[in-house]
């Protein structure tokens, strides 16, 4: 058992590539994962499972089909599983994600944007 906390910052400043989630923890089947976002993301769901996003730093919108929601720093949304998204941020933005281990950034949708899954930093 380790008794050191993790530091978010730390760890976003371990990398600079957008769009690709870097797991900082697991807690029973639940990864946390950090990640730098800017621009627009590909449409994608989960079917399996919900999503939440929590802004560290920026802004970030969540589009859905019918819709949007925006978030503000220390905001936090769950986009239930199923749902389409697209999450787009006009600045870089730090997110932390809070998912399912094994859950792809893009769903079952494959582009560009698909990064590698369960890495760790």
């Amino acid at each position: 058992m380790k008794l050191d906390p993790i530091n978010l910052q730390n760890k976003l400043s371990k990398f600079s590539e957008h769009w690709s989630p870097k797991i900082v923890a697991q807690m029973n089947d639940y990864q946390f994962k950090v990640v730098k976002v800017l621009g627009e993301f590909d449409w994608h769901d989960h079917p399996e499972t919900d999503e939440t996003f929590l802004v560290l730093k920026g802004t970030l919108d969540i589009h859905f089909r019918a819709g949007h929601v925006a978030l503000n720093e220390g905001e936090m949304y769950v986009v239930p599983k199923g749902v389409e998204h697209k999450p787009v941020a006009n600045e870089e933005c730090h997110i932390l994600l809070v998912e399912p281990a094994g859950t792809v950034n893009t769903g079952d949708a494959v582009s560009d944007k698909t990064a590698p899954n369960d890495i760790w930093i």
